[in-house]
């Protein structure tokens, strides 16, 4: 039995690691991608999640060494067995326009329709969810403590998807790549850092690299190359990586090597890499602990080097991390003020939740913060998604059917914040949350659920984006609307909870197509889940 009191030991452990580190709950709740009213709560033990990721995050914005981050987890532990014999809380009323858990039966109407929409929901003609048979109980909707879009509603001409949207970032050196279907892979963590390729002056070593680039192009793949990892040789003194190759976080003691090493790739792989990014994480000093003003003489002199021997390369500016702190949003400023992103075809940022568990839609808050220091900057490029952040495999992984909703939504999330290209980390590994594929291994069906996706998209034009009541939609509602040759059509999903709403009209309804295929009548009550779902519209 869980001691008594463990909730208030909680409460008070928490209150004072915020107490330590002198944040406001507002200062807090920016730096875990929470809510002003999120914090406090979790900060009084009013909330205790059921992922230890949150109150993790929170601990780490506030300092907390590993010690503290132990007893934390403890009182944790202790609170939610403490909550669980007490007993289920009572279930919140519905909002407006969300329902609880139970179905709502469907007009009547033929029996093929009845059955489809009691039993499957919104699993229709067109409106069907990403990897279907999944038996798991819809949740009771919640309020969901999920920041504001930063814009609500957009809508714009209807404009391509980048060919290249769906991408991963390769965790391993065998060559190998997805067996599902993705556009573009990012190799980083790959043993293709500089220190690897380029282990003494002059002496190059291409043999995993060659494998990637090959694999990826047999693949069908475009691929991008990240730098990163100056080798030992090109400053002895400077700070070492995690890295096992002996790689520095600093900038080469002499430009001139790094010329040499830029030259070199590029003149090896032009026609055959799409892409080179700069450097990975320049904000982080795990990666990079070198000054914004030798950032900016590589990035000018590496843009130069690669658009001489292959102009049709993408050059990424130097991805930037932890944009939720001020001080790395001054490091994106002052780049930007020197004239870095003169010298890019696009930004380079990373987006990602403060821990697993939570909803990706958070994201926001966080695409919000960068597209704010961008704003300050004066500049707006555009922006590709590389990855995540440093402590990603400390993270807890998620049960199956969330990983199927979190792996899509990463996806649609930076569609939502116009975000060109999305780099899931990583295919290969499996100390992460969402795996999508072990090197080796069977596509997990996360990973086949992010391959629908793709086919859904493939040929599309995006037209909107919007969430809730300005986007005509159910309150705790996200969608995005497309076009292709067929017509318009939706994808719909919410952060938590189900929603449901009428059908609207279609021109395309017509008889079932297979089993999984059902005919939707305007009028009819549509289930929306967290499962996104398609459906043509008019």
């Amino acid at each position: 039995m869980a001691p008594p009191g463990a909730k208030e030991e909680l409460a008070r452990l928490l209150g004072e690691l915020k107490r330590s580190r002198g944040l406001s709950y507002a200062e807090l709740g920016r730096a875990c991608h929470l809510s002003r009213s999120s914090a406090h709560r979790y900060c009084n033990a009013e909330i205790i999640p059921s992922d230890f990721a949150t109150l993790e995050s929170i601990a780490t914005a506030c300092g907390a060494d590993r010690t503290a981050k132990a007893r934390l987890h403890r009182y944790w532990s202790n609170a939610l067995g403490e909550q669980a014999s007490a007993g289920p809380p009572r279930a919140p009323a519905a909002l407006p326009g969300i329902g609880g858990g139970e179905r709502v039966p469907p007009r009547p109407g033929p029996g093929a329709r009845r059955i489809a929409v009691v039993v499957l929901a919104a699993v229709l003609v067109s409106t069907f969810l990403l990897v279907r048979g999944s038996t798991t109980p819809i949740p009771a909707a919640v309020e969901a403590e999920l920041p504001e879009p930063p814009e609500p509603m957009w809508a714009q001409t209807p404009t391509p998807l980048d060919p290249g949207l769906f991408g991963v970032t390769v965790n391993s050196s065998t060559g190998a790549m997805p067996t599902f279907g993705v556009d573009s892979v990012r190799f980083w963590d790959s043993h293709t850092r500089w220190a690897t390729v380029e282990p003494s002056r002059h002496v190059f070593d291409w043999s995993v690299l060659d494998r990637l680039v090959d694999g990826a192009r047999n693949a069908g793949m475009s691929s991008l190359f990240t730098f990163g990892g100056t080798p030992a040789w090109a400053d002895p003194a400077g700070p070492r990586t995690l890295y096992e190759d002996g790689s520095r976080t600093s900038a080469p003691q002499v430009l001139d090597d790094w010329d040499e090493f830029v030259k070199a790739v590029v003149q090896r792989y032009r026609g055959r890499i799409g892409g080179y990014e700069v450097w990975a994480m320049v904000n982080d000093a795990h990666f990079y602990s070198g000054s914004v003003e030798t950032l900016f003489a590589m990035t000018r002199r590496a843009h130069d080097l690669i658009k001489a021997a292959d102009p049709g390369a993408t050059v990424v500016c130097p991805s930037m991390g932890m944009l939720q702190n001020s001080s790395a949003q001054r490091t994106l400023e002052r780049f930007a003020a020197l004239g870095g992103y003169d010298y890019c075809d696009v930004a380079g940022v990373k987006l990602y939740q403060a821990g697993s568990a939570e909803p990706p839609e958070t994201m926001l808050r966080l695409a919000g913060d960068i597209d704010h220091a961008f704003h300050r900057a004066g500049v707006h490029p555009p922006i590709w998604n590389t990855g995540t952040s440093y402590d990603v495999p400390l993270q807890q992984p998620l049960p199956a059917d969330k990983a199927v909703d979190h792996a899509v939504r990463q996806y649609l999330v930076g569609l939502f914040a116009h975000y060109r290209r999305v780099f899931f980390y990583n295919w290969g590994g499996t100390k992460i949350p969402v795996v999508l594929q072990p090197d080796g291994g069977p596509p997990t069906p996360a990973a086949l659920a992010v391959e629908q996706l793709r086919r859904w998209l493939r040929g599309a034009r995006i037209r909107a984006c919007g969430q809730g009541v300005p986007a005509r939609l159910p309150a705790g509602v996200w969608q995005c609307r497309f076009e292709n040759a067929a017509g318009p059509f939706a994808i719909r999903w919410t952060a938590k909870g189900v929603a449901r709403m009428t059908a609207e009209p279609s021109p395309r309804t017509g008889g079932p197509r297979d089993r999984n295929h059902y005919p939707i009548t305007a009028g009819d009550t549509l289930d929306i889940t967290t499962r996104p779902g398609k459906k043509n519209v008019g």
